[in-house]
Parts: C-alpha cells; sequence; structure tokens
C-alpha cells in the first residue's frame, strides 16, 4: 500500500498541479492510483479524480473521527498500487495551536511520507533556511523530498539544486518550470471546476507531460514505498440496503457540481438511484421520489437558469406539492426568488421567499458547528452526538427574508444565513449555506432518505 502526502510551505504554491500530474504520470504508466484530499474541498477532488480516472475522497478531520479517517483510507487503497494525498494550505497549517488537524498530523496519522511543494519563484539562497526549518519543526514528519514550482528556467534549477546540496539532506525529486499552460483558472471559490473547463483534458494533457518529464518518478514511487500498510478496523460496506429501491433526482451541470464522492456512494448503500438532471438544459425533472440540488456556481449561469423556466416551475411544483427536497449553499440560492450579480438580476425557482445577492468578499467561510432545532425535519440525532459539524463558503447573501421562516439549525459557530441560523424549512424542503458530509459522526443521507420514505409512506 504505497501511499504520500503532497504538502507545501504555504497554500498556493502549485501543490494542486503537482498532485494532478503525479495522478495522470502514474495512471499512464499503468499505476493503480487512489487520489485523496485533506480537508473540506470540491474542486481539486474533481481535477484529481479526472486525472486518475477514479473518484477522490476527501480526509477531515472535523467531520471524521481518526479511525473512521484511518478507515475510509485503508478501504480505499484495497487493490490499489498508490495512494496520493493531497494537503490543504501548508504542512503545518491548521486550526488548532497544537497542529491536531494539520496535514503533519493526516501525515502522522496514515504514516504518509511528505512531499514538499516549494515555489521557488525569486528563491536562490533562501530555500535552505526554509526546508531546515520544516525539516526541524516536527521531526517526527518525515519530509522526504522536495519539488520545486515555478522553477525560473535551467539556471535557476541549477542554483537552486547546489543550494538545497550543500545546505540540506533534502532530496529534489523534481523541479517544474514556470508555464502558463500548466495554470488552472481560479475564481472566488478556488480553482475552476473540471466540468466546467473548457480544455480540461488538454490542460490536464499539458501538466502530465511537465511533471513526466520533470519529477523523477521512480524516485517518488520509491518513497510512497516507505509507507507501512494501514489497515482498517471496519465491517465491510454491505453493497446495498434491502429497502425498495427509490429514486432522488440531482442536479449536475455546470451550475451545481459539489458533491462528495463517498456521500453519493451512501445514497447508494440506502438503496437509492440517484437520477441526474440538468438545470440548464432539461425542460421538466425526471420521474423521481425526492430532490437532491448541491452547491456549485449559479451565479455563473444565471441568465440560462432563468431561462429555463419550464425546468424552474417543475421544481417549483414538485416542492409546493410537499415532495422532499434538500438544498445546499448554490442549490439554496437557484430555489430563491432571484440571484443578483455584477449589477444584473434574474428570476430563480422560487420556492423560498427571499432574494439572493453575490458580494464581493466571503459572507461565510469555513467550518461550522450547528445545533439541531426541533424544527428539523430528519429526525433526532443520536444521543451521542451534541451538534453538527459541517462547512460554509459563500459570497452571497439572502435578503427580504420572510419573517416566519422556520429554522432547522442554531449556528453554534459560522455564519449560515444570518450569522444565528441556518437551514430554511418549507414544507419537506431543507434549504442551508452548509454543506454536510456523511461521516461516522452523522450519517445526514440515511437521514435524509429515511425522509424521503416517509413521505412515501405517507401517500399510501
Amino acid at each position: 500500500m504505497s501511499h504520500l502526502l503532497i504538502s507545501a510551505a504555504h497554500k498556493s504554491s502549485g501543490k494542486t498541479t503537482i498532485s494532478i500530474g503525479l495522478c495522470a504520470a502514474f495512471k499512464q504508466q499503468g499505476v493503480a492510483v487512489q487520489p485523496f484530499k485533506k480537508g473540506p474541498d470540491y474542486i481539486d477532488p474533481m481535477w484529481l479524480g479526472r486525472a486518475a480516472d477514479r473518484a477522490c475522497h476527501n480526509l477531515d478531520f472535523h467531520v471524521s473521527s481518526r479511525t473512521a479517517i484511518k478507515d475510509t483510507f485503508a478501504q480505499r487503497m484495497q487493490d490499489m498500487d498508490l495512494g496520493i494525498i493531497e494537503g490543504n494550505k501548508g504542512l503545518y497549517d491548521g486550526l488548532d495551536l497544537d497542529g491536531s488537524n494539520s496535514n503533519a498530523a493526516l501525515a502522522t496519522l496514515l504514516n504518509a511520507p511528505v512531499v514538499l511543494v516549494i515555489d521557488a519563484r525569486g528563491m536562490t539562497r533562501g530555500i535552505a533556511p526554509l526546508i531546515l526549518g520544516y525539516q526541524s519543526f516536527e521531526p517526527d514528519i518525515h519530509i522526504g523530498g522536495v519539488i520545486l514550482n515555478h522553477v525560473g528556467g535551467y539556471r535557476h534549477e541549477e542554483k537552486l539544486r547546489r543550494v538545497i546540496e550543500h545546505y540540506t539532506d533534502a532530496a529534489v525529486l523534481g523541479a517544474v518550470h514556470q508555464n502558463s499552460k500548466l495554470e488552472i483558472v481560479e475564481r472566488h471559490l478556488g480553482l475552476m471546476p473540471s466540468s466546467e473547463a473548457d480544455k480540461r483534458d488538454e490542460i490536464i494533457q499539458h501538466i502530465t507531460h511537465a511533471v513526466t518529464e520533470q519529477v523523477d518518478l521512480d524516485k517518488v514511487i520509491q518513497l510512497a514505498g516507505t509507507a507501512p500498510k494501514i489497515t482498517s478496523t471496519a465491517p465491510v460496506i454491505k453493497t446495498s440496503s434491502n429497502d425498495p429501491k427509490i429514486r432522488i433526482g440531482i442536479a449536475q451541470d455546470a451550475a451545481f457540481g459539489f458533491y462528495y464522492a463517498g456521500d453519493l456512494e451512501q445514497f447508494e448503500q440506502a438503496g437509492v438511484e440517484l437520477v441526474p438532471f440538468n438545470t440548464l438544459t432539461d425542460k421538466t425533472l425526471p420521474d423521481v421520489d425526492g430532490l437532491f440540488i448541491g452547491g456549485g456556481f449559479p451565479e455563473t449561469q444565471m441568465a440560462a437558469l432563468e431561462k429555463n423556466q419550464s425546468l424552474r416551475q417543475s421544481i417549483y411544483n414538485f416542492i409546493e406539492s410537499g415532495g422532499p427536497a434538500y438544498a445546499e449553499c448554490g442549490g439554496l440560492m437557484y430555489l430563491t426568488r432571484s440571484l443578483s450579480w455584477q449589477g444584473k438580476q434574474y428570476e430563480m425557482v422560487g420556492v423560498i421567499p427571499t432574494d439572493c445577492i453575490m458580494c464581493d468578499r466571503p459572507q461565510g467561510r469555513g467550518y461550522v458547528r450547528l445545533h439541531q432545532t426541533p424544527n428539523a425535519p430528519w429526525g433526532k440525532l443520536p444521543k451521542t452526538l451534541k451538534d453538527i459539524a459541517a462547512h460554509e463558503f459563500h459570497y452571497s447573501k439572502l435578503e427580504n427574508l420572510g419573517k416566519d421562516i422556520k429554522f432547522a439549525y442554531e449556528v453554534l459557530r459560522g455564519t449560515g444565513i444570518d450569522g444565528h441560523h441556518d437551514g430554511i424549512i418549507y414544507k419537506n424542503l431543507l434549504a442551508s449555506y452548509i454543506h454536510l458530509r456523511d461521516t461516522d459522526r452523522y450519517h445526514w443521507v440515511e437521514g435524509f432518505v429515511t425522509h424521503v420514505r416517509n413521505h412515501l409512506a405517507s401517500k399510501k
């Protein structure tokens, strides 16, 4: 079970680009690569999954226990040749002073050697104290080598290699030169999703070529091979539910695509057939028992969303007639009366009596904790769970919200809708800014599916 963790000195060093290139390069060699992403993220896993041709899974201390993280990792690594874990932020960055939820903590938990990606722009001799500091800060962390990124050319590379060899014992695993063809367009929530990038596969191809030519892949996989095998203590996952199949429509298109691979698998385990529909082109909803509209970038597709009036009416009728539905962030925005951005306003579904406004700065960002109110439609939480851990990242806010709104959550940490509440409830709809993750701490998929089944039973 060879595996390693790709981290950096700080965010925006290019570790996603390097991770994409490694996944694709090893896949080209016939290596079965399983990608992972540390922390809450939808966009990077889309790119990593595309590069590896295998769904990327998230490993997050905030929403999962350490045991569950190890189990998830071990289960996903079965029959795999190589696990590539992309970190978030810098190697030692995290919420807590002791670094208990940092990338370094994840490397320790999974006994993963670390590859440190260093943005080398403007650096020569100064790279030595940077590497020495990272090696000495937590001596138990095995930094197995560095990959230099954004290198200015062969003369720059040679200077960096001489400095590193003279002052440190760090192995240089590669030096990727500055190249505009390797850049992925960024927008306000991070990288552009791979589902939207017109030249997605061409970009991955350029990255793969650069990594193959400028990174010593043999040394990388040798380093990964030093990691010990991680075993799972969890029981084998059952293949499916014994309950009758139900159909839940899921919005998947350029406007909506933020879904965790593990959560989608949980729907399957619960006996659900997920039925994709396109909010931009489909004229009516498919024949479904429930709806799931995840996050995304509806603001970039406002005109097309408004233009598809027949589907908006179909969704409105489904929810208005009591159809069970769940919407997260972008999905919430879509269900409001209108969405405004950059001086333009477009009509949305209109089932939630409020208007959505895009702002220049984040209105809610980071990890959240929620207390479930008695209004929550998915039943009581387990007695062992005092609050719900989740995350949010939205540049929009709601205005002209009706006075009689019922909320599913009190916000203990985070912003939510108004700083104190989140989770608008309307009939059998729950719509919120927060993003849930189905883990050992909170199996939200089971709650939603039970809600859908109960609704079906009440109609008989």
